[in-house]
């Protein structure tokens, strides 16, 4: 039988990618880590480790199983929350990864709220992207994520839950006014990472152009920095406006264009008391 422990061991390797970072993570010595690592092949009877250099990395075969370790490790952590929190609020925790500008605007009020009426119970939270957070969702490790998606965004996996909080608009930050995007067709755009500018670049599409990017950046400040410079134009929802707005940019709301902020769950309901508490927070916070 494969000891948890020896997977918590392997899974903080594959994730900090050393000997030395994964006892620093676990607060255990370094001998002890490579003692749990040993102990694994020798129950696993497969080779999970080879040595590079100085160094070591997973094998196919430690890749397979650190991947399945952060499955039940995840899996094990819910469970404990779960039990935690029916026996009430006053124990336990809840776990929940958003995006950058909801956790700029909304989701501090809604966990702060939370936390007042519920003192006991300890909230976690990580800052990702919403695939990312979906991920971390379905394996277990948080309770909520807060995602957003577009009318063209590929459909969630199956077994998330949507919980619908508010419809964000979305604006063109320039140094100017404008009505449509095709005014600035000659401009230089400032857009997010490649994953991040699909949506940038079919609103230019339905307006006969094509972008001409010449910067890159998913930090809201710095892309209102560029624009209140003058150095080029980019579109930017409204939390990330009511997160942080930098002087000097002009913010024309585009009709049509929403993002759909969700809460997501994962599995059938009834959720647990602590992550039915949350979302009734983020709610609350929305509607506010």
């Amino acid at each position: 039988m494969l000891d948890v422990t020896r997977l918590r061991v392997l899974d903080a390797l594959a994730r900090h990618g050393s000997v030395t970072a994964a006892a620093k993570q676990l607060h255990y010595s370094q001998p002890t880590v490579s003692h749990h690592l040993a102990r694994l092949e020798a129950e696993t009877g497969a080779q999970l480790l080879q040595r590079v250099g100085r160094g070591i990395r997973l094998t196919q075969a430690g890749q397979l199983l650190a991947d399945r370790a952060a499955e039940i490790i995840g899996r094990i952590d819910a469970a404990d929350a779960e039990l935690a929190a029916h026996v009430g609020l006053t124990a336990g925790r809840v776990r929940l990864a958003g995006f950058s500008s909801v956790i700029g605007s909304l989701v501090p009020r809604a966990v702060a709220a939370l936390s007042s009426k519920n003192p006991g119970l300890r909230v976690s939270l990580v800052d990702t992207h919403p695939p990312e957070a979906l991920e971390l969702l379905r394996a277990g490790t948080i309770d909520v994520a807060v995602i957003f998606r577009y009318d063209e965004t590929e459909p969630e996996p199956e077994g998330v839950r949507l919980h619908h909080l508010l419809d964000d608009p979305v604006y063109v930050l320039s140094t100017r006014r404008v009505r449509k995007l095709a005014t600035l067709s000659d401009d230089t755009w400032i857009a997010g990472c490649e994953r991040c500018r699909s949506h940038l670049l079919r609103l230019c599409a339905d307006e006969g152009f094509e972008p001409r990017i010449g910067f890159a950046s998913d930090d809201m400040v710095v892309m209102q920095t560029l624009v209140a410079a003058g150095l080029g134009a980019t579109i930017m929802p409204g939390l990330a406006l009511r997160a942080h707005r930098a002087k000097g940019i002009v913010a024309s709301e585009l009709p049509g264009s929403r993002r759909h902020v969700y809460a997501a769950t994962y599995g059938e309901p009834p959720d647990p008391p602590a992550t039915t508490a949350l979302l009734t927070a983020l709610a609350e916070a929305a509607a506010a």
